[in-house]
């Protein structure tokens, strides 16, 4: 089994930074694409960034410029620092990443719970 587990949410004011983590523990053979999502109350899941194997970084344009993705492969963890903050940022942080475990080997989409995120003065 695969657990993804994310932390360092929390309530910042406008322009304010946190940093969120995302450790995967358990089953794993492999993590390919790791990625960060967002979901705000009523509305749709919402990528937010990702990073590939080798570090290829994406972003969706609304967090370009202000949030970095990085990921430590020895750790199993992925970060985002989330700077510039707004109140249109507010939302739960939820984690996903591409791993492969034993037995099968076969590439899942594993989820997190999520982190909330409150961005507010």
């Amino acid at each position: 089994q695969v657990q993804l587990v994310e932390s360092g949410g929390g309530l910042v004011q406008p322009g304010g930074s946190l940093k969120l983590s995302c450790a995967a523990s358990g089953n794993i053979f492999h993590i390919y694409t790791m990625a960060w999502y967002r979901q705000a109350p009523g509305a749709q899941r919402e990528f937010v960034a990702n990073i590939t194997l080798n570090s290829n970084t994406n972003y969706d344009n609304s967090v370009k410029g202000r949030f970095t993705i990085s990921r430590d492969n020895d750790k199993n963890i992925m970060y985002l620092q989330m700077n510039s903050l707004t109140p249109q940022d507010t939302a739960a942080y939820l984690c996903a990443a591409d791993i492969t475990s034993s037995p099968t080997y076969v590439l899942t989409k594993h989820w997190g719970k999520g982190t909330q995120v409150t961005v507010s003065a």
